[in-house]
């Protein structure tokens, strides 16, 4: 029974006990940080820039799963990929030539990825499937942290399992956006590969064990 991969995100972390919150994630069962950019045009709210992701990179020992959540993504891509991401993520509603874009995030090293908004079909993903190592969903609106989980992302999850296997892509489905216990099972189910959890994981009691338990959170099959 395969793990789900677990990619906690940095936008719930304590910005005032940054370095601790990210020695925990070193400890941790965690295989992705998880780094949301914003830029207060392609959503309304403004995080995270290149002077944070040196000093993450400084002390995090975790691959970086960059989110870019910004108006043209390809004037930063390679910024990003000099700056240690392993994945950058750009929106396929911000991306005039959404191949060209992909094709250059490989050819700079990182796994490309292609983010959905909640009201975004998975139809247009058909024809750049070659070019994507991960699509992520997004479960609320992009923009804020602790939003309440959209239901139909399991429909739509499962809708793009299929679309993956028919077309033998092996591209892994991330779900980001109120993820936590309470339905980490059914997105499982569904066909997610990746969570991004925020607020469930630092806002947690015990996050090492928040993480552990989302980690450990897919049922066996009942036979």
């Amino acid at each position: 029974m395969t793990q789900p991969l677990i990619a906690p995100s940095l936008l719930a972390a304590d910005f005032a006990n940054l370095q601790r919150d990210l020695e925990l994630i070193n400890r941790s069962e965690a295989d992705y940080l998880h780094f949301d950019v914003m830029d207060g045009v392609f959503v309304p709210n403004i995080s995270f820039g290149f002077p944070l992701l040196d000093a993450v990179r400084r002390h995090c020992q975790k691959p970086l799963d960059v989110h870019l959540m910004i108006t043209e993504p390809d004037r930063y891509i390679d910024a990003f990929a000099k700056g240690g991401a392993a994945t950058i993520h750009v929106h396929y509603e911000a991306c005039t030539h959404l191949h060209r874009t992909l094709t250059r995030i490989r050819e700079l090293g990182c796994r490309a990825g292609v983010a959905l908004n909640p009201h975004t079909p998975i139809s247009g993903l058909v024809d750049v499937l070659e070019q994507l190592d991960v699509i992520l969903i997004m479960s609320v609106n992009p923009g804020f942290g602790g939003q309440s989980f959209i239901p139909h992302t399991i429909q739509k999850i499962r809708g793009l399992k299929q679309l993956l296997v028919a077309n033998q892509c092996p591209a892994l489905i991330e779900v980001d956006g109120g993820v936590g216990m309470a339905n980490a099972q059914a997105l499982l189910t569904a066909g997610t590969d990746v969570l991004v959890a925020g607020n469930s994981v630092f806002g947690a009691d015990d996050p090492l064990n928040a993480i552990h338990q989302l980690k450990n959170s897919r049922q066996p099959m009942v036979a």
